[in-house]
């Protein structure tokens, strides 16, 4: 009986979640609406079969279940951007970690889809965060989606088997959803990730021109083999430094149709990215970016998005010595698509994502701005404009009512719904507290009664 707690916990979950709970017509009335790009006073959220019905400020119709949001804020769930959710449990334990890769012959072919975890211990935690969707991104050095320690330890050359090792690239993105159930995965390989800038160099030999010159030299390549496939499997092809299935990954990246996430971080380095970007025509997306507000103008020109933490303001070392809490308002009012990260990797942290939007505003960004910067605009940033992050009719119903303003920490996550399946307000945190707290029989280990 010791873990009947736990077992009744997740069963109550798992029913919350199932396709009946999602099937059904629901209606949140009266409550203040953020639709992600507009607010409604008084309004009337309608959601069924998943998606989001209607929103505005009718009644409910009739026959639907009725949530009472009076007096409360009723949101679209949040997206956590450059996140580890659902790929690492404890990053220090190689077991438990899905998002790090070794092998010389899989680098950009590296897809993190295939490692996530429905199961995960950090997604109910991140849930009663508001966040009901995630950007799940591999390793890398200098990034933000897990352990990314700058290591500079192995510079990028000829390998094993005359292949790239390291590669200069970490491997391929995923979107998931945070919803209870078996599958979370929405969907794969949405982008690739390389580091530049400080850690970008250390890998190609310690230099940012040799990263450059490697990343030009390495498109080259691609472009050649897709150009040239047939000899390539006759051997009647140069030698290239990837393998087979990194080359057949970075394709849709030399030809424009899968973005890059490129760490970057001082001011600099994000120049000689954007020209990059510009002479391979490649699409880039800045992750970082602290000092990205020095080159606001040319960022926005570019029309490049950013992946940024806006508390990160410490001058951690000379990439960063720029970096400002103003830094998300600056590029914000420059015209530049952001999206805000949580903090540490966005894993055990991706619930303080709505509390680093608060820290924004209260450093000059519009809060229309900050609720954006966590809803529609990574939908738009990674090509699900109208998909989800909004509340909108044919949306998927993300939807998170809250007892204040979702950018205050004290407001909490009263009722959660994903894909329109009501989420069990609940994590293995609270179950465990609650199981030591109440006591009664079965509540402690046999250990205990020794």
């Amino acid at each position: 009986m010791r873990l009947r707690n736990l077992i009744l916990g997740a069963a109550c979950a798992a029913a919350l979640a199932s396709p009946a709970f999602a099937q059904s017509l629901t209606a949140i009335t009266g409550g203040r609406v953020l639709t992600g790009t507009s607010v409604i006073e008084n309004g009337t959220v309608v959601i069924q079969n998943g998606r989001v019905v209607s929103v505005g400020t009718g009644a409910a119709p009739a026959g639907a279940r009725v949530i009472d949001a009076r007096g409360k804020v009723v949101s679209p769930g949040f997206v956590a951007v450059d996140s580890g959710l659902g790929g690492s449990e404890i990053s220090s334990v190689g077991g438990s970690d899905d998002l790090s890769n070794g092998a010389n012959t899989i680098s950009a072919s590296f897809d993190v889809s295939y490692g996530l975890d429905p199961w995960s211990f950090t997604l109910p935690v991140a849930r009663l965060g508001g966040i009901t969707r995630a950007i799940v991104v591999p390793s890398h050095a200098g990034g933000g989606g897990g352990a990314h320690a700058h290591d500079d330890s192995d510079f990028a050359g000829v390998g094993d088997g005359g292949l790239q090792s390291p590669g200069l690239f970490a491997g391929q993105a995923a979107i998931i959803h945070l919803a209870a159930g078996t599958d979370i995965l929405v969907k794969p390989r949405v982008a690739m990730v390389a580091p530049f800038g400080e850690a970008g160099a250390g890998i190609a030999g310690g230099a940012r021109g040799a990263q450059f010159t490697q990343f030009k030299e390495t498109l080259a390549e691609v472009r050649l083999y897709a150009r040239n496939r047939g000899a390539y499997d006759r051997a009647g092809l140069r030698d290239l430094s990837l393998s087979r299935a990194d080359l057949e990954a970075l394709i849709p990246v030399a030809n424009g149709t899968m973005p890059l996430i490129v760490t970057v971080r001082r001011a600099a380095d994000i120049q000689q990215v954007l020209r990059l970007a510009r002479e391979e025509g490649v699409k880039i997306i800045l992750d970082g970016a602290e000092e990205g507000w020095l080159v606001a103008d040319q960022i926005a020109a570019a029309n490049v998005p950013v992946l940024l933490n806006p508390i990160s303001n410490l001058p951690g070392n000379l990439e960063t010595r720029a970096s400002r809490m103003e830094n998300a308002a600056a590029l914000d009012a420059a015209g530049v698509l952001i999206a805000i990260k949580g903090n540490e990797g966005s894993v055990h942290r991706a619930r303080e994502t709505r509390y680093n939007a608060g820290n924004a505003v209260s450093h000059g960004l519009p809060y229309e701005s900050a609720i954006e910067a966590i809803t529609v605009n990574p939908a738009r940033i990674f090509g699900m404009a109208g998909q989800f992050g909004e509340l909108r009719p044919g949306a998927a119903a993300d939807v998170v009512v809250w007892s204040g303003d979702p950018l205050e920490p004290l407001s909490i996550a009263e009722t959660i719904f994903i894909g329109g399946a009501e989420q069990a307000p609940t994590s293995r945190q609270f179950l465990l507290r609650d199981r030591y707290r109440d006591g009664g029989e079965g509540a402690m280990p046999p250990a205990y009664t020794r």
